[in-house]
């Protein structure tokens, strides 16, 4: 991975534990997040090893670039790439490589994974510092959403340092999972630039391509997407849509491009590989995100890199993404993203456009790797010199939240640790040796 900003050691090394359900071989953008921000760190000097659950047959150690070393546990899936929450079936095996690893800070990432808060919580009644990543926006109103919230509220009780990803993500984890504020900081993602190129000759001067990639669930505003195009395709003859990604709302843009006889204005790719997407943003004109709710989208950084015009829905932490210049904003309903869509393709026509090879390096200034990497050690060196609390003050904490029953959980994991401490002896586990690349 290229980097405009030379490797600087820095004063502390820290070892640092990434945990998440969501890594590779499974793509999307904390997947990508975890692996770029480890990657640098290690190129910083820092030691890192991340926790995950298995994926199919890759069960075990592997070894990624830069001797980035990754724990598959053998734990069942129990719903959309998460773990089932039980919060003490795995105590034994996350101590043992927490102590192997010699690992002094437990990062966490989204709020979905259930890997991330046991392992994070382990962590702490260990005596080790932790962080929690928040990557996604939460509403308030519905059931799957109050009970989200709630146990959010209950993992982040003890957690030494939050980070969201945008401002907007930021007051939404301070309200839902009543974080003090002082406690979170705002570190966007970022997005290697030197990868997404432009390359203008690959798109079609005969035709507008208008390119999507998401995955196609209904947060994502796949039904907003149908209508969209089933709307603007017979009203603009020259309008070509490449579809990339998978989900449960494939069916409906299939039957709208058979119901409509779309099939020669509408491809779809499915599943692509996080290698594959620049190829296909560089056949297109314009990029449309018509997500719901968004925390912060990478896809239109990316697109952006690529020198494409974007049109994207105003939710969430989208407006702080991308300067007015680089990007159209619509309301999430269809009138709204055509019209947004009209006057992208209007510019187009009349050459309004910015230079692709410009906006690659405007995002290259604004969002680099190495910078969000140097930002989350400020995080870093500041939590170390947190002082650890004893049991009966932690679970002070978690009563705070005011689901009882959550101490009797916790005060099961201390003692199970406990018993894991008379078992498996701290001096009888080797210490692993740090492989330097």
């Amino acid at each position: 991975m290229s980097m405009e900003i030379e490797t600087v050691r820095p004063k502390k090394r820290h070892v640092i534990c990434m945990a998440s359900d969501f890594f590779f071989p499974n793509t999307g953008g904390v997947e990508e997040h975890i692996y770029n921000l480890s990657q640098c760190l290690i190129k910083r000097g820092h030691k890192v090893v991340i926790i995950t659950h298995c994926y199919g047959k890759r069960v075990g150690v592997r070894y990624l670039t830069r001797g980035l070393k990754v724990y598959y546990l053998p734990i069942t899936v129990f719903y959309s790439q998460c773990a089932l929450p039980t919060m003490i079936c795995n105590i034994a095996i996350v101590r043992y490589i927490l102590i192997r690893e010699s690992i002094e800070i437990v990062h966490g990432h989204s709020a979905f994974s259930v890997l991330a808060h046991e392992v994070s919580i382990i962590g702490k009644l260990m005596g080790l510092k932790t962080v929690f990543t928040d990557h996604s926006l939460f509403g308030f109103a519905d059931m799957s959403a109050v009970l989200t919230n709630k146990y959010l509220q209950m993992c982040l009780c003890e957690c030494d340092h939050c980070i969201c990803v945008s401002h907007t993500g930021k007051e939404n984890t301070v309200l839902r999972a009543k974080v003090k504020a002082f406690k979170v900081s705002v570190i966007p993602n970022a997005v290697d630039a030197y990868t997404f190129t432009p390359d203008p000759s690959q798109r079609d001067p005969n035709v507008v391509t208008i390119v999507i990639i998401s995955r196609l669930v209904y947060r994502k505003g796949v039904d907003l997407m149908a209508s969209v195009i089933a709307e603007i395709c017979p009203r603009y003859p020259n309008i070509r849509f490449i579809i990339g990604g998978d989900g449960p709302k494939m069916w409906l843009l299939q039957e709208v491009r058979e119901q409509k006889g779309l099939q020669h204005c509408v491809t779809l790719l499915g599943s692509l590989k996080h290698s594959e997407v620049r190829n296909v943003l560089v056949k297109g004109d314009i990029f449309l995100n018509t997500s719901l709710t968004e925390a912060y989208c990478m896809a239109i950084v990316e697109a952006a890199s690529c020198g494409l015009k974007v049109v994207s829905t105003k939710v969430g932490g989208i407006p702080e993404v991308l300067p007015l210049s680089m990007i159209y904003l619509t309301e999430p309903n269809v009138p709204s993203i055509i019209s947004g869509l009209e006057s992208a393709m209007k510019d187009l026509k009349d050459g309004n456009s910015l230079c692709p090879y410009k906006c690659n390096k405007m995002v290259r200034s604004m969002y680099n790797w190495m910078d969000i990497t140097k930002r989350t050690e400020i995080v870093y060196n500041r939590i170390l010199s947190n002082k650890n609390k004893p049991l009966g003050l932690q679970l002070k904490s978690y009563l705070s939240c005011g689901v009882w029953p959550f101490l009797l959980v916790i005060s099961l994991m201390y003692l199970l640790l406990q018993l894991a401490d008379r078992i498996y002896k701290r001096k009888h586990i080797d210490i692993a040796k740090d492989l330097r690349v």
